[in-house]
């Protein structure tokens, strides 16, 4: 199995804790059974994207870090933050504040369980949810969270992991106890295991600035528009992976193509990323 699979197999094996989570508190929630799966493969019905969907940022530590996004149409979100909150007579047309925080208490109570059955495979691992926007990050891994035919209405959850935490997953990962040599191998070279990520590749962003801007500003963007960065030439410029800040430095030019001098590096642990 190559370390692409192997990545991919281990992202599956978490995301099933989180679809066996979700499925125990959509249960009791709904005092029924609320059996939830794992899907490479979205819902039949297509679900695009809108402004209004509903997103979560799920943030891992511990043993393993980096992060999730969820994806909620808004129509299943408002279901789902009716059902929690038990208004299930109500008439909305869009998420309420009172709406979104039904949701993160929802997410986190299924956060909770995904912590204490992760332990068995990663340790501890603390996560923490928080309504979020869509993912600037390109996902290392990607999938559906789908609720099985005969529940009470249909969940369909679009999943993506930073790549960040798909190598985290698959590095930090406890294998079964076999006894013996094995065993004892796995345990005394724990960085052994980072050897088989080495050929895993991760997506590298530079940062020169950025700057806040109204709706109606971008939209009158076109050829030619200019934007003041927050930052002075001669600032250094960021290196961003998986949109987490590792290192600065001076911007220089190689063999006609943009680079980076690194002078300062924040972090290179693995675990770190």
């Amino acid at each position: 199995m190559t370390s692409e699979s192997q990545a991919e197999s281990v992202a599956r094996e978490f995301m099933e804790l989180w679809a066996a989570s979700a499925s125990s508190v959509m249960g009791q929630v709904t005092s029924g059974a609320f059996p939830i799966h794992v899907s490479d493969q979205g819902p039949a019905e297509s679900l695009p994207g809108e402004a209004t969907d509903f997103y979560l940022t799920i943030t891992a530590a511990g043993a393993v870090r980096g992060e999730m996004s969820l994806r909620l149409h808004s129509a299943a979100a408002l279901q789902l933050a009716n059902t929690f909150s038990g208004e299930t007579g109500a008439e909305k047309a869009e998420l309420t504040a009172n709406d979104r925080s039904a949701l993160e208490e929802l997410f986190r109570q299924i956060a909770g369980h995904v912590s204490t059955a992760a332990k068995e495979k990663w340790k501890e691992v603390p996560i923490t949810v928080a309504s979020g926007e869509a993912p600037t990050w390109s996902p290392g891994a990607s999938g559906w969270l789908l609720s099985a035919a005969g529940t009470p209405f249909t969940i369909a959850i679009e999943w993506r992991l930073s790549s960040a935490l798909a190598t985290a997953l698959q590095a930090a990962r406890q294998e079964p106890a076999s006894g013996g040599a094995s065993q004892s191998s796995t345990t005394s070279d724990p960085a052994g295991k980072y050897d088989l990520l080495m050929n895993v590749e991760l997506e590298l962003t530079l940062r020169f600035g950025e700057r806040e801007m109204f709706l109606r500003d971008i939209l009158e963007l076109g050829a030619g528009s200019v934007l003041e960065l927050d930052r002075e030439i001669q600032d250094p410029a960021d290196l961003l992976l998986d949109g987490k800040l590792i290192a600065r430095g001076e911007v220089v030019v190689v063999d006609g193509n943009f680079g980076l001098r690194v002078t300062e590096v924040v972090s290179v642990s693995p675990a770190s990323v």
